[in-house]
């Protein structure tokens, strides 16, 4: 692997997420915030879910649901939020709505040379959410460093384009 993806505890409320990426912050803007190219890297293939629908509004007030299914599970599972701020091509904010304890996601994407520095925050609730959803799997430790492997691959065809 080139660059690797760290997860860290960053306290007992914020996990980080960080990514270096060899294309500019704009092409890794627009693979965030267009819902074609989120379909072909969203989800880590191993994880085995697939995207049913994928509407995002990537603008300040702007929302997002993202339904998935899985062969384990009858019915489909939507995740789905409301962005909070949209400062292109350098930062996106948005809410996890799905359950109570939900965090706000922070990403920012620094331009270094030809790379990106992507850093993503989830910040929660509470210490317990935090935990749970470490527990879970369901936060960036799991799957991370495969999604952003998949990442790649479309920036690769994005920069080439």
């Amino acid at each position: 692997m080139k660059h690797p993806t760290t997860v860290e505890r960053q306290s007992d409320l914020e996990l980080v997420v960080t990514r270096t990426f060899d294309a500019p912050p704009h092409l890794v803007f627009e693979a965030w915030t267009r819902p074609e190219l989120l379909r072909r890297w969203w989800t880590p293939a191993s994880f085995g879910i697939t995207f049913v629908s994928c509407e995002a509004d990537v603008r300040t007030g702007g929302t997002y649901r993202f339904v998935f299914s899985h062969p384990d599970f009858e019915q489909p599972m939507a995740f789905f939020g409301r962005y909070l701020e949209v400062t292109p091509p350098s930062r996106i904010v948005w809410t996890n709505e799905e359950g109570a304890e939900g965090p706000v996601t922070t990403v920012t994407l620094e331009g270094k040379g030809d790379t990106t520095l992507l850093v993503l925050r989830e910040r929660y609730p509470s210490r317990q959410a935090l935990d749970e959803a470490i527990a879970s799997g369901s936060t960036g430790t799991a799957g991370a460093a495969e999604q952003f492997e998949e990442l790649d691959g479309v920036l690769a065809t994005l920069a080439g384009a």
